[in-house]
């Protein structure tokens, strides 16, 4: 991880996490499996996707995609 960029993350994770949390009815140990161990935040730490501009809240709904399809639309002024 680029660590230019991991004061962002730390800021960006835990609303992910939490919305994880409220919205699946998971612990905060399997939250944060869940986000740690996901394609989304593989790109979070590629500092050359920018994908930790987006804010947690549109995060959190490429990462329920992922879930649920197993592929994440990145938003195209991302990419």
């Amino acid at each position: 991880m680029d660590k230019s960029i991991s004061p962002v993350i730390a800021m960006i994770t835990p609303g992910i996490i939490s919305l994880l949390m409220e919205n699946r009815g998971l612990c905060l140990e399997d939250a944060s499996s869940v986000l740690y161990n996901s394609q989304l935040y593989k790109a979070l730490e590629d500092e050359e996707t920018k994908v930790w501009r987006l804010g947690y809240p549109l995060l959190y709904d490429l990462l329920e995609e992922e879930l649920s399809t197993g592929k994440i639309t990145y938003p195209e002024e991302q990419m």
